[in-house]
């Protein structure tokens, strides 16, 4: 629909005299229009950018029905403490309706840090389950149906050793891999943009990836190998015109390689997903989940040449935004999270995560947990709002701001391909300097009171104290607390696992990894048969240290 129209009408003259009356010079300012008007040629819009759900530019959605023949996954992002106790909410939430598993693990999972090793002790089991051994992989999903159930995982930096230890556990339990459905992120180039979960340097790390995204395509069909997140970049201060430019040309850099082996792109293209945030801007959100669609769609079936619908429809999981939680009044959080997953709704999403209200205080407790799962199943029985596809279609603010988003984000793209790509973009500090810049803007405004968080810097009467004991009697709000002799019963459950396996076997295997990446070959199979031999995460992660070395950020910005 392109940027408002001016009507030289009287009655929008004379509106104009009004709003100008009333608020002067801000009829123009702020970072939208006070007013958009219809487009030039409706037909052409509803024909060229619009189209049908299902249909190209995906607009609308990539399904022609949308939530009237599908509901989207309910899945509640979990993980904390031990596999056991992450196991019980998984059973838990599974109980209370969630169709989906979502797996967070903690920093040294992330890492590539057993839980015994040094440099994960204070942070075992804090912010995602520990996992170091096929013991504990099977522990977490002990009596959960792989065969049915999908599983997320959030992990980048070690994703090929956790799919290896969940193609283990499934295969052990007689659910070959071909059958496994869910996603893995593996989404590493972000980790250097926004996030720090690296490990070795960019090209090495690269290379990983694709390793598993070639596996995949080849032994698992149904597993979706990379979720290409703008998510996290959102979460460090992106603007929404930022996180879909900068997801696109990571997905981008991800395409190229993958093709650069020699695959079809109509071969992987399929299962390529992505993950986005909802943030609390209720309509420009909606808007960049439909501009989003529309512009891979454009990409992937112009700029690279794919021919097969499914290659050109972005499947996206969206989490509503933890960074929009406050500590202060924490139920207000209760309210973000449901205008923000209203807006992923709105905008067609295929996944959802809804934050539990406690989640600036610590990891979510049962309750709150269940809370937010029930947010999503508000909105999917009682709005009314998935009975038809895409209900502002048509609005003009929303489409606006979707062909804004889509312009601006196509600005951003060409500057990244002048530069020579996400890689060359990532080691110049392009990505980092951008957010960085919007991220303090923020700070700036609401510290100026120009920008307003209820409960924070607005609106601060009656905030509560909240209590890190949830087992004492307190008027705040409880949370859940990892408490050191956690952290030792895990590293124990490891040193353990070492002393019990065949040493042996392990070590063999483990040299033939390192035999196998020396030489250029993919080194999935060789990690899925580390694993099943009892080689730790460690262990593993070890060998690519010892070939790569570790990534040091060489660029201020």
């Amino acid at each position: 629909m392109g940027e408002p129209r001016p009507r030289p009408d009287p009655a929008k003259a004379e509106w104009e005299t009004a709003a100008r009356t009333a608020i002067g010079d801000r009829v123009e300012g702020g970072r939208l229009p006070l007013l958009v008007g219809p487009p030039e040629d409706p037909e052409a819009v509803l024909l060229n950018d619009l189209g049908f759900p299902g249909e190209l530019p995906y607009t609308r959605g990539i399904y022609p029905t949308m939530y009237r023949g599908r509901l989207w996954t309910f899945r509640q992002y979990s993980g904390f403490g031990s596999a056991t106790e992450t196991n019980r909410r998984y059973r838990y939430l599974m109980a209370s309706g969630q169709t989906g598993l979502s797996v967070a693990f903690d920093l040294p999972t992330q890492i590539g840090f057993d839980s015994d090793h040094s440099r994960a002790v204070g942070e075992v089991g804090r912010c995602g389950v520990a996992i170091s051994t096929l013991g504990d992989m099977r522990t977490l999903f002990a009596r959960i149906p792989l065969q049915k159930a999908t599983v997320s995982m959030t992990i980048n930096a070690t994703a090929p050793i956790l799919t290896a230890l969940l193609v283990a556990v499934a295969e052990e339990s007689g659910v070959p891999r071909a059958e496994l459905g869910g996603t893995v992120q593996n989404d590493i180039l972000k980790e250097y943009i926004a996030r720090g979960t690296y490990i070795y340097p960019p090209e090495a790390s690269l290379r990983l990836t694709v390793d598993l995204i070639e596996f995949a395509t080849r032994e698992m069909p149904k597993w979706n190998y990379i979720s290409v997140s703008g998510y996290h970049m959102r979460e460090a201060g992106a603007t929404a015109v930022q996180e879909v430019a900068f997801t696109m040309a990571n997905a981008l850099a991800y395409v190229q390689a993958v093709r650069a082996r020699g695959h079809d792109l109509d071969d992987f293209l399929p299962r390529l997903s992505f993950f986005f945030s909802s943030d609390r801007n209720f309509l420009e959100e909606i808007a960049k989940f439909r501009a989003a669609r529309r512009l891979w769609a454009h990409l992937t079936k112009e700029q690279l040449g794919a021919k097969e619908p499914r290659s050109w429809q972005l499947r996206f999981h969206t989490q509503t935004a933890g960074s929009s939680l406050t500590a202060q009044q924490p139920e207000l959080n209760v309210v973000r999270t449901t205008l923000e997953a209203l807006a992923a709704v709105l905008g067609g999403t295929q996944s959802l995560h809804t934050n539990a209200l406690d989640e600036a205080l610590g990891l979510p407790t049962e309750k709150a947990a269940r809370l937010a799962l029930r947010t999503q199943q508000l909105l999917s029985e009682e709005s009314g709002v998935v009975s038809t596809v895409d209900p502002l279609a048509g609005s003009y603010e929303v489409e606006w701001l979707t062909d804004h988003i889509e312009t601006e984000a196509r600005r951003y793209l060409d500057r990244i391909a002048e530069m020579g790509g996400s890689l060359v973009a990532v080691d110049q500090g392009f990505f980092q300097a951008e957010i960085a810049r919007e991220a303090y803007r923020v700070a700036r405004a609401r510290e100026a009171l120009e920008e307003k968080v209820v409960g924070v810097n607005a609106y601060t009467e009656g905030n509560p104290g909240f209590s890190l004991f949830p087992d004492r009697r307190s008027k705040g709000t409880p949370i859940t607390r990892i408490t050191p002799e956690q952290e030792a019963r895990q590293a124990r459950r490891v040193r353990r696992w070492r002393a019990q396996r065949d040493a042996r076997r392990a070590e063999q295997s483990v040299d033939a990894l390192r035999a196998g990446t020396l030489s250029g070959q993919n080194v999935m199979p060789l990690v899925v048969a580390a694993v099943q031999r009892h080689a730790t995460l460690g262990e593993i992660a070890n060998v690519w240290r010892e070939l790569f070395g570790e990534h040091r950020p060489s660029h201020a910005y």
